[in-house]
C-alpha cells in the first residue's frame, strides 16, 4: 500500500553516509530535504548534468543554492547522455547517470565516501515502468519493474519512495514551502513514458483509485518469481559447468526442457557478458540447439551487440 512520505523516510534505514541523487525536481528535492533532516551531516547530494537541454545550467544553479541553504555538500558530474542509433533516450540517460555515479565515487577519494545512494523514484514511476514493460511484451524480469534496493559495485542503492505517490510528494513539498525546478523534458510527448504519464495514469487513477497499490503488488510478485528463476538458473549453470570459462556445454543444455533451457541461456548471457537477448534471438538460438545433433552442426547467431557461436562442444559469446 502507498505510504505518506514521512512514514517512508522513517522506515528508511540505509548504511551511512548517504548520497542522494538530486536533480532539483520535486521528487529528489523532497528526498534530499527529508534525508538531511533525519541525518544531518551524513548526507551528500549528487547532481548529474546530462547536457541534453539548455536549462541544464539553471538546474545546476538551483541545486547549488538549495544545497547551500541546507548545508549539504553538493557534487556535480557532467556527462554526455545523447543516445546512440537504436538506443532509447531514457536508456542512454540511465546508463550515463550510473556512469556519473561511479565517477563521483572515485572522485571522493576516501573523503566522506557514501556507503549508500538514494534515488527518488516513487509509486507513480513504478506504475509507469510496469506499464512500459507490458507494452513492450516484457517477461517476468521486466514486470518486476524497479527494485527497492540493490547492490552495484561497492554501493547499495535504495528507492525509499517507491510506496509514496507523486501527489503525496507534491503535498509534502507545499507544506514545507519548498520550491523546485520543472524539467521541460517531462512534457515531451515523443517519449512513451511521458505519454503514459499524461494519458494513461489519469484514467487509471479515475477508474481504479487503488491502482498504485495493486500495480506495486504485482511488481513485487513478479520480482519474487524472477528471484526464483535466477536461483534455478544458477543451479542449472553449476550442473552445466564447463572448464572453459564463459562457455556453456551444448550436450547437457539440450537435455533441459525448453523453458528451463531459455532460463539458463538468459542467465548465462547476462551474468557472463551483460547481454540480454531479444525474444526472437533466444527463440532462434533454441531452434539451432534443437537441431544441433552432430559435431559438424554450426551455430552462429546474433545476440545483443555480438554473436553466440559453437566452438567445439560448447557455446561462446563474442563481440567482434
Amino acid at each position: 500500500m502507498t505510504l505518506p512520505l514521512d512514514v517512508a523516510i522513517a522506515e528508511f534505514e540505509p548504511e551511512l553516509p548517504l548520497a542522494v541523487a538530486y536533480s532539483g525536481g520535486a521528487d529528489s528535492t523532497a528526498l534530499l530535504v527529508a534525508c538531511q533532516t533525519k541525518w544531518p551531516g551524513q548526507v551528500v547530494a549528487w547532481h548529474v548534468n546530462h547536457g541534453l537541454q539548455a536549462a541544464a545550467a539553471d538546474f545546476e544553479q538551483h541545486c547549488q543554492a538549495r544545497c547551500s541553504q541546507l548545508s549539504v555538500p553538493l557534487e556535480i558530474q557532467r556527462v554526455d547522455a545523447r543516445h546512440l542509433k537504436g538506443q532509447s533516450p531514457e536508456d542512454a540517460a540511465r546508463r550515463a547517470r550510473y556512469e556519473a555515479f561511479d565517477a563521483l565515487v572515485r572522485r571522493r577519494d576516501g573523503k566522506f565516501s557514501p556507503r549508500s545512494v538514494a534515488l527518488a523514484q516513487h509509486a507513480d514511476d513504478q506504475a509507469e515502468t510496469l506499464l512500459l514493460a507490458l507494452i513492450r511484451g516484457a517477461g517476468v524480469a521486466g514486470l518486476s519493474a524497479m527494485p527497492a534496493i540493490w547492490l552495484r559495485g561497492n554501493l547499495t542503492y535504495h528507492r525509499p519512495l517507491l510506496q509514496v505517490s507523486a501527489a503525496d510528494i507534491r503535498c509534502w513539498l507545499a507544506q514545507q514551502q519548498l520550491d523546485f525546478v520543472e524539467d521541460p523534458s517531462n512534457t515531451n510527448q515523443s517519449l512513451t513514458r511521458n505519454r503514459i504519464r499524461a494519458h494513461l495514469i489519469p484514467v487509471l487513477a479515475q477508474t481504479f483509485p487503488q491502482f498504485l497499490d495493486t500495480f506495486g503488488r504485482s511488481a513485487s510478485h513478479a520480482a519474487q518469481a524472477q528471484q526464483l528463476l535466477d536461483e534455478v538458473a544458477a543451479h542449472d549453470a553449476i550442473l552445466l559447468d564447463s572448464p572453459d570459462a564463459g562457455a556453456l556445454p551444448i550436450k547437457p543444455l539440450r537435455e533441459l526442457s525448453a523453458p528451463r533451457q531459455a532460463n539458463v541461456l538468459r542467465h548465462w548471457l547476462k551474468l557472463s557478458y551483460g547481454v540480454v537477448p531479444s525474444t526472437a534471438q533466444l527463440a532462434e538460438l533454441q531452434h539451432q540447439l534443437s537441431a544441433c545433433k552432430t559435431r559438424g552442426h554450426a551455430i552462429h547467431i546474433k545476440v545483443g551487440q555480438g554473436y553466440v557461436r559453437r566452438v567445439g562442444a560448447a557455446l561462446h559469446w563474442y563481440n567482434p
